[in-house]
């Protein structure tokens, strides 16, 4: 018997709001604003927080000494076409040299690693 359960994952990042709507874009579900802290509550019942972090400085990917702390995998039907909404939604490239693998690697706006895995 588990002693608790997943609540949220939350991440720090400079705007709240606006890392919320980056992932309101890519996953769906509905954005609650209560100011320093804003939710994305998803439509399977998991919710993704979002923290104001003054000072917030984003990991360095891949980087040893800078560490990622941890990363979202997102499952897509379609790589190329998840590929293209997530640049234009403002994600960087992390790595692009080897295309043939069933995963990418991104940055969402604040910096947090993610990858695009294919479904």
């Amino acid at each position: 018997m588990a002693l608790a359960k997943l609540g949220a994952v939350v991440l720090d990042c400079p705007d709240p709001r606006t890392l919320a709507g980056f992932y309101a874009d890519v996953l769906g579900g509905t954005v609650v604003d209560e100011g320093e802290w804003v939710d994305l509550k998803l439509s399977d019942g998991q919710t993704l927080a979002f923290q104001a972090a003054p000072g917030y400085v984003p990991p360095k990917w891949p980087a040893a000494d800078q560490s990622q702390q941890f990363h979202l995998d997102l499952t897509v039907e379609d790589l190329d076409a998840a590929e293209a909404e997530v640049l234009r939604l403002g994600a960087k490239p992390l790595e692009v040299e080897d295309r043939s693998r069933s995963f990418r690697v991104y940055a969402d706006p604040a910096g947090h690693p993610f990858c695009l895995c294919a479904g």
